[in-house]
């Protein structure tokens, strides 16, 4: 086994001594930086390869934090008016996941670059946090590189607001095989309505 396989089994172990004291000290570290700040490398240098970052020119990595727990409702003075079935105000979950979240901030923190991909590093009573991988569409050094110069086409601007990234997806529920026929078609509602739409065209 080579290092990273190494490194790789010792994240599988998450509550071992060793893991327990290093993720501790590691949280603390990261609370006193900014919500937001650039990475001089991947924490989790084995995590970030296997999800396409290479230490070069053009890639960089930064790290970002997500309040954790459920989607407060935001109602004044907490009237949620309309149908019960609008009421509620505590007990809410988002939709998409935090890490999702975590992309979609520093996508928008950081409009020049594309987002690849993103990976947990830690987590403590308060916040989730996650390193993202970014690449500068612009750089000689990806434009030129048969592996990463895909994402330098337009249509990839912000993939992680229109989850296109893996976490976005897995939110969207996509996926092959027989346990993933109801979302064929871009999502669960265009499936629906393509299916119990009546089309009567003009010529038939």
């Amino acid at each position: 086994m080579g290092a990273y396989k190494y490194m790789e089994e010792l994240y599988k172990k998450k509550q071992s001594d060793l893991m327990r004291f290093l993720l501790r000290v590691r949280c603390w570290q990261f609370r006193q930086l900014t919500a937001i700040h650039r990475a001089s490398r991947p924490t989790r240098p084995d995590k970030a390869r296997r999800l396409g970052f290479k230490n070069k020119q053009g890639m960089c990595i930064y790290r970002t934090r997500v309040k954790r727990g459920g989607r407060k409702r935001l109602a004044a003075k907490g009237i949620c008016y309309g149908k019960p079935k609008t009421s509620g105000v505590n007990q809410l979950k988002f939709q998409r996941s935090l890490q999702s979240v975590a992309e979609e901030r520093v996508g928008r923190a950081c409009g020049g670059l594309r987002v690849l991909n993103s990976y947990w590093v830690g987590q403590d009573a308060v916040y989730k946090y996650y390193e993202v991988i970014c690449l500068d569409a612009a750089h000689k050094a990806i434009r030129i590189d048969p592996h990463y110069n895909w994402i330098c086409n337009p249509v990839h601007k912000h993939r992680e607001l229109r989850a296109l990234t893996s976490a976005g997806k897995k939110n969207r529920g996509l996926g092959k095989g027989h346990r993933y026929t109801k979302v064929i078609g871009s999502s669960r509602r265009a499936n629906w309505k393509r299916r119990n739409t009546l089309s009567l065209r003009r010529y038939r």
